[in-house]
């Protein structure tokens, strides 16, 4: 018991000092963010994904910029009984290039979302602050072209959670799945 306690306030200090020093990438362009990107992983201490990470598998993200800069998110993830789970957000620009800023009606919290880094035909790594009731979470999503990511890219996505806070055990590479019908 006392192991874990002493993982836990290591790791919260790791999340305290990593979610204020993670900039955007460096001249992030917004148009070729657009389209169809497989989630492929996900990394967060948050007790809901480490309750639920099991028995989730992988998503689909549509991003389409908007006149005014911002972001129109769609994500679908297809559950086990064929019917489809469907989220979407509009992350408003910020005044640094790569980051945005929305409220999740769902789950009731503000989010930070910054592209930490990205290869526009290839893989985005995506790092959000979640913030509800004053209480922070770190988020990383491993965003991928193709339903397939690389073990190079897995072993970057697994190196920068564990460097934002997150425990090894809660990276996780999802397994693939059927893609909702589109709407």
């Amino acid at each position: 018991m006392r192991n874990t306690v002493l993982r836990m306030l290591a790791a919260l200090m790791c999340v305290l000092a990593a979610c204020a020093d993670v900039p955007p990438v460096q001249d992030f362009d917004l148009q070729k963010m657009a389209g169809k990107w497989y989630v492929v992983g996900f990394a967060t201490n948050a007790p809901w994904f480490v309750n639920h990470k099991d028995g989730m598998k992988m998503g689909t993200a549509v991003i389409v910029p908007t006149a005014e800069g911002d972001l129109d998110l769609s994500y679908a993830n297809l559950n086990a009984d064929g019917s489809c789970w469907r989220m979407t957000h509009l992350a408003n620009k910020s005044d640094t290039p790569g980051r945005f800023t929305f409220h999740s009606q769902v789950w009731n919290n503000d989010n930070d979302m910054r592209i930490v880094n990205v290869q526009y035909d290839d893989y985005a790594v995506v790092h959000t602050i979640k913030t509800k009731n004053g209480v922070s979470e770190v988020l990383n999503k491993l965003y991928s072209r193709t339903n397939e990511p690389s073990a190079v890219l897995q072993q970057k996505f697994t190196q920068f959670s564990l460097e934002t806070g997150v425990l090894p055990e809660n990276i996780v590479i999802f397994p693939k799945n059927a893609e909702c019908p589109e709407v």
